[in-house]
Parts: structure tokens; C-alpha cells; sequence
């Protein structure tokens, strides 16, 4: 490759690059609280718009900036601080929804643009690759997001609750933190089903135990034995007094197997089975302890935001 070809190449991906903010930043808003400024996703075009919760924090009237200055209070339908999601509605039509991508779509290696409109003016960007795809993490932040997305993009002060897209302008999924030079983002396939779950009920509902666990890697003879027959769980390291966990007898150094019909390998297995089904309703929870299963019945309650 000659100099000049190369310097063509550069140029052919500089232009699309370009491109590609351009197509996508009609959907990126501005979002301020008067003490916090964000970004936010135009999710329809009858209004509705995606941010971080801990962008409006306690607010109850965020104000929204469009792409072309026009500004709007917003009705705060619901936030769900667990996952670090908000659902905003303004008053307008004729917004230019963003393109949502899927969570199968994502590729470690593969090209991401994470943009931001923190302060009312033109969208910002910054560029990356995807690093990793986890199932969860647990943020500093102290909320667990889940399918997250992990890019190299460099995600400046105001870039919370902006998109992270694909080459080809879809979301992938909603930038919410960065630390270790790294960003997070929550997949596109958790906000479609947070803002669903908002939309229907203003909230969305999570059961409750009242523990502190920890992943634990079980010795091979248990995890091979008919009455455990899986090699993970997670033990618990506290139990709050007057939660479900107390009532039912959960004691420290208990290793919980299961919740009902999902293992707990994991705390993302163990928060996706404290979905709303079953808060208020009597559940089998299954423990080691001392190396024997016990099954203790727990009745979750509704975690509290």
C-alpha cells in the first residue's frame, strides 16, 4: 500500500465516522437537573426519553435540551436505580428516535461511537472497541448492571445516560459509568425491558431477600453429588435483621444453591430470579449447609428504591 492509498483509507474511515455522528446525534438530548447534567436517548417520537437515573437523581422535573436548542420539562414516568435506568416523557412530537440494536449483536473487538450532549450544544463523541460483553457487574456505584457492555471509549463528565452505537448507528446500549479506563454501558436488551416494565407500571418491581452474598466455587465432590450438581453458589456474608432472609432461617455461611427453579451460580442468576413474580409469594430456597442441602421456604418482599 502506497502512502497516498493509505492516507485515502484513513480518510474513507474519518468520513464515515463523521457520518455516522452525524446520523445518530438528532437522537442524543441533553438532560439537567439544575445540579447534574447528562445525556439522554430520544427512545419514540411522541417524547419519551431514556437517561441515567443517578442523572436525575431525586428530580421530579429534569429539564431536556434538544439537538436544535428547544427545551422542555420533562415528567420523570419512572427510574429504576438498581439498573441505573430512567424513562423521561416531554412534551413534543416529530423527535427522531434513536436505532436500537440488539444484545446478540454485540462483538468483543467490534467498532463503537459513544456520544453525549451534556450541555445543549452539538453532540459529542468519543470512539472505541467493545472489550467485553459481561452478564453483570457490580458498579462502585453500588447498582448491578446487567448484560453489560464494556468499551475502551473514553466517556467524559456528562456522558452518563448517552448511546453507545455500532458502526451502523444502532444502540447497543446506554453509557453509565467509566473507571479502570474503561466505559459501561447497560445492553440495549435490559433498557427495552426496563423501560417496558416502566411504561406498564411506573417502576420496576424486585424482590428482596435481606443478604449480603458471595460467589463461591464449590469442591469437586459436591458439585458432582445428586443432591447439589452444580459447581457454583453464592454464601452468604450477612443477613439484615427483620428481612424474608431472617424469617426463614438463612444463616451466615449458608451457600444458596437456589431460588425457586434457578440456580445461584451467580448474583446476576440470583437477581434475575427476584424478578416482580415473586415478591409476596412463598418460594423454596435451597442452601448448603455443612455440607447438606436444607430447603427453607423464603417469601421476598418488594425492594424498596
Amino acid at each position: 500500500m502506497t502512502g497516498t492509498e493509505g492516507m485515502q483509507l484513513l480518510q474513507s474511515f474519518s468520513n464515515a465516522v463523521t457520518e455516522l455522528a452525524d446520523i445518530v446525534s438528532p437522537s442524543v438530548v441533553s438532560v439537567n437537573t439544575g445540579r447534574r447534567s447528562g445525556t439522554g436517548i430520544v427512545w419514540s417520537n411522541d417524547g419519551l426519553v431514556v437517561t441515567a437515573s443517578h442523572v436525575i437523581g431525586h428530580s421530579t422535573s429534569p429539564t431536556v435540551t434538544l439537538g436544535d436548542g428547544k427545551e422542555f420539562e420533562a415528567k420523570v414516568l419512572g427510574r429504576d436505580p438498581y439498573t441505573d435506568v430512567a424513562l423521561l416523557k416531554v412534551d413534543a412530537s416529530g423527535l427522531i428516535p434513536a436505532s436500537l440494536g440488539t444484545a446478540e449483536s454485540v462483538k468483543v473487538g467490534q467498532f463503537v461511537l459513544a456520544l453525549a450532549n451534556a450541555f445543549g450544544r452539538k453532540a459529542s463523541a468519543t470512539s472505541g472497541i467493545i472489550t467485553s460483553h459481561r452478564r453483570s457487574m457490580r458498579g462502585f456505584w453500588g447498582v448491578m448492571i446487567e448484560d453489560a457492555v464494556v468499551s475502551d471509549a473514553k466517556l467524559n463528565p456528562g456522558y452518563s445516560g448517552g448511546p453507545l452505537v455500532d458502526a451502523s448507528g444502532k444502540v447497543l446500549g446506554m453509557n453509565v459509568a467509566y473507571f479502570a479506563g474503561r466505559g459501561v454501558a447497560v445492553s440495549v436488551d435490559a433498557l427495552k425491558d426496563t423501560v417496558a416494565k416502566i411504561s406498564k407500571d411506573g417502576r420496576v418491581k424486585k424482590g428482596f431477600l435481606g443478604v449480603v452474598v458471595e460467589p463461591i466455587e464449590l469442591p469437586q465432590e459436591l458439585a458432582n453429588s445428586s443432591e447439589v450438581g452444580q459447581g457454583e453458589g453464592l454464601m452468604v456474608r450477612a443477613v439484615e435483621t427483620e428481612s424474608p432472609a431472617k424469617a426463614a432461617g438463612v444463616a451466615i455461611g449458608d451457600i444458596i444453591l437456589r431460588l425457586g427453579d434457578a440456580k445461584a451460580t451467580d448474583e446476576y442468576e440470583l437477581h434475575k430470579a427476584l424478578s416482580g413474580e415473586v415478591i409476596g409469594k412463598p418460594v423454596s430456597l435451597r442452601v448448603l449447609r455443612a455440607e447438606k442441602v436444607a430447603e427453607l421456604k423464603i417469601t421476598p418482599k418488594e425492594a424498596e428504591a
